[in-house]
């Protein structure tokens, strides 16, 4: 789609980095590889706490420290974009509630804030981040929960859960087979 007015122009592009910011949440939470792929530039970088380097190395990284985990979930508010040609700066807060095993092995949760701190590209149509810095704000230890997801959750169902499992992904199927 062609656009020549530049206001309508910087509405589509700020919406899709929010639409990209997005797709990287529902990634990280639901342990989507495909998803957190289609959020970075094969040649991106991220600086994540303990972790700094590729996008590539920090998905694998992510998903193999998620998968001991027993989930998180990450929301984003607070989207500052400045635009500059086929450039993007843009700062997200994120609060982010993560449950996996502490250091000595027990399960814990924890309560993380922040910002995304990016530079996004637009290469072709698509914006995607090109180079984040993770900074922290506030991070509080919730303590151990010593009780079952069955038990905490009781008749709170469905509960959340990763790719393909999730209720998403089933909602998303039936959208693609046009029901």
């Amino acid at each position: 789609m062609t656009v020549t007015d530049p206001a309508l122009q910087a509405l589509l592009d700020k919406d899709a980095i929010r639409e990209c910011l997005y797709r990287y949440c529902r990634g990280i939470d639901r342990q989507d590889e495909d998803a957190l792929r289609a959020s970075y530039w094969p040649d991106a970088t991220d600086r994540h706490g303990p972790y700094s380097g590729s996008a590539d190395g920090f998905i694998a990284w992510a998903l193999a420290a998620l998968k001991k985990g027993e989930r998180s979930v990450h929301i984003i508010g607070n989207i500052a974009i400045t635009l500059s040609g086929p450039f993007a700066a843009v700062e997200s807060y994120f609060t982010a509630l993560q449950r996996g095993p502490n250091a000595s092995g027990q399960m814990a949760e924890v309560f993380l804030a922040g910002r995304y701190v990016d530079r996004f590209e637009k290469r072709g149509d698509e914006w995607r981040v090109a180079e984040r810095t993770v900074v922290y704000d506030w991070m509080h230890d919730l303590g151990v929960q010593a009780v079952s997801e069955a038990e905490r959750f009781g008749v709170r169902q469905p509960q959340g859960g990763t790719k393909p499992d999730d209720p998403t992904y089933a909602l998303l199927a039936r959208l693609a087979a046009g029901r």
